[in-house]
């Protein structure tokens, strides 16, 4: 083969950065779907509201509290606990089973409009579920280091 030939099949590998490969790839992509939405979206939003014809959303409108606040303490607490339950049970990621199952229950009676029993039962069954195969795909599959 020509030595021009070969220099195009070789290929070298510089393992210092080649970790940052996808990762720079990723924040490319988002950040060109986030001139995107900031192009077809929030800027004619802004001009209709310099119009007159809408408002901001924040202002004037009806703000759920309890949920807005109660949201940001359970996220607060659901990572606050991951670690403390997760050092009772090193290496094996039940400090992520047992809380994000209480996380996500807590979650879906908080934004749950009436409660019936069959919901509160569906929420139960769904927040044992989930996390249950998360972890087990996670932590068993995988074998990824879970909390």
């Amino acid at each position: 083969m020509e030595p021009g030939l070969t220099s195009l099949l070789s290929v070298s590998i510089d393992f210092e950065t080649s970790h940052l490969f996808f990762p720079r790839i990723i924040h490319w992509l988002m950040g060109g779907l986030f001139a995107l939405i900031l192009v077809l979206r929030i800027l004619p939003f802004l001009a209709s509201v310099r119009r007159g014809e809408r408002t901001l959303p924040i202002l004037g409108e009806y703000f759920d509290k309890f949920r807005f606040f109660g949201s940001l303490a359970l996220m607060a607490v659901y990572f606050y606990l991951m670690a403390v339950v997760g050092d009772l049970f090193p290496y094996t990621g039940y400090g992520f089973l047992f809380v994000s199952m209480v996380f996500i229950f807590l979650m879906s009676l908080m934004y749950m409009h009436t409660r019936t029993k069959r919901k509160v039962m569906t929420a139960a069954i769904n927040a044992i579920v989930a996390p249950s195969l998360a972890w087990f795909i996670l932590a068993k599959l995988f074998q990824i280091t879970l909390p």
